[in-house]
């Protein structure tokens, strides 16, 4: 099972006040410390408009800065908002992106859950997952056939003989794409279009277990040549996590941020759209020992260890790891160390114990 980190650039008022221009300094130092660590990748996402959850506008921006300071970690956006940009800009930006990276790039695409952020853009929110449903062929089209043209309800553009799509990336035929998908409808999509799986860090492994069968499901559904995207069957996890040496020092160390990262991430506006798929409803079911049942990966390295093999049984390929600002810097890089030190070698360790096994099968 491969290891990523997801980094919101969300702001600490204690140590980052408004106008929290420091966040991108620790954030930096973080991805360069999971680098040295061995995790696998660093993922960036895209949010506007508010410093209640995270504050980076341009991903692509943050990436291609990354990419001059890393030579071995993969970069990945998760996820650009799809109904908030030209769909033929993520095409180019993307392989620029990869290009810059030595072929590290990975994509992750959504149609976004905060408002704020479509209203600030002029975009509408309600008909975000028809503009996306209209933008994704036109951004897979951008890597297949290198020429594109739309006379669609949202995009109307041309492209003569005389041009075509540039720069192309040095993965081929695309870098790895993953679609964020929370419902019936949205991942059927995914494997249709040969996408690899993004799941959310809220649903329990049990869930998340009828969310692959689902789309492994449909998988076969996927024609040529959307089925050679790098991704296509890969299955990626969220999870808030924190490691210490024992169980009662992780919940000692991180309950109040978790718990108050929780309660405000379902808050407002937020709330009602991941109601829908968050299978918690109200603030009782974000109590910490209700959280560290069945949704965060908090505890001593053999616990969590333990509640990582449960995502993994149920068809999980990899995890990308999460976790609020509260803790402070260095508490965070020293859970960081921890898990690499502790987690990482077990994992890999499984992982080479099981392929003899998956041979055979």
């Amino acid at each position: 099972m491969k290891v990523g980190i997801l980094f919101t650039s969300h702001p600490d008022p204690k140590s980052e006040p408004y106008p929290h221009r420091g966040i991108h300094e620790r954030v930096t130092r973080e991805i360069l410390e999971a680098e040295e660590l061995g995790f696998d990748a660093v993922w960036i996402a895209e949010h506007h408009f508010s410093n209640k959850y995270g504050i980076l506008p341009d991903p692509f921006s943050f990436l291609s800065y990354l990419a001059a300071k890393t030579t071995r970690i993969r970069l990945g956006a998760a996820v650009m908002v799809v109904p908030l940009h030209h769909p033929l800009r993520i095409v180019e930006n993307a392989a620029f992106v990869d290009i810059l990276s030595g072929g590290r790039f990975q994509l992750g695409m959504g149609s976004g859950y905060r408002p704020y952020e479509f209203e600030g853009l002029g975009i509408s929110y309600e008909e975000r997952r028809a503009i996306q449903a209209e933008a994704i062929p036109l951004i897979l089209d951008g890597f297949h056939k290198k020429r594109v043209n739309s006379d669609g309800r949202y995009f109307r553009f041309a492209m003569d003989e005389t041009y075509e799509v540039f720069p192309q990336p040095v993965q081929q035929p695309h870098p790895p794409f993953f679609m964020a998908a929370g419902t019936d409808g949205s991942i059927r999509t995914a494997a249709r279009n040969g996408f690899g799986l993004m799941q959310s860090l809220l649903p329990s492994a049990a869930t998340i277990g009828e969310h692959i069968a689902l789309y492994r499901e449909h998988m076969a559904e996927a024609p040529a040549p959307l089925d050679a995207n790098p991704a296509f069957g890969e299955v990626d996890v969220v999870r808030m996590t924190y490691v210490a040496a024992t169980d009662a020092r992780a919940r000692e160390e991180s309950e109040a941020g978790i718990t108050h990262h929780m309660k405000s991430f379902m808050s407002g506006e937020v709330g009602r759209y991941l109601g829908d798929v968050a299978e918690k409803k109200d603030e009782s079911e974000f109590a910490y020992e209700r959280l560290v049942k069945d949704t965060i990966l908090h505890g001593a390295p053999d616990t969590v260890l333990r509640r990582i093999e449960a995502f993994r049984d149920v068809g999980a390929t990899s995890l990308m790891l999460h976790y609020p600002p509260y803790y402070g810097p260095e508490r965070t890089l020293d859970m960081l160390r921890l898990f690499a030190a502790e987690v990482l070698p077990e994992l890999k360790r499984m992982d080479t114990a099981a392929q003899p096994r998956r041979a055979a099968e």
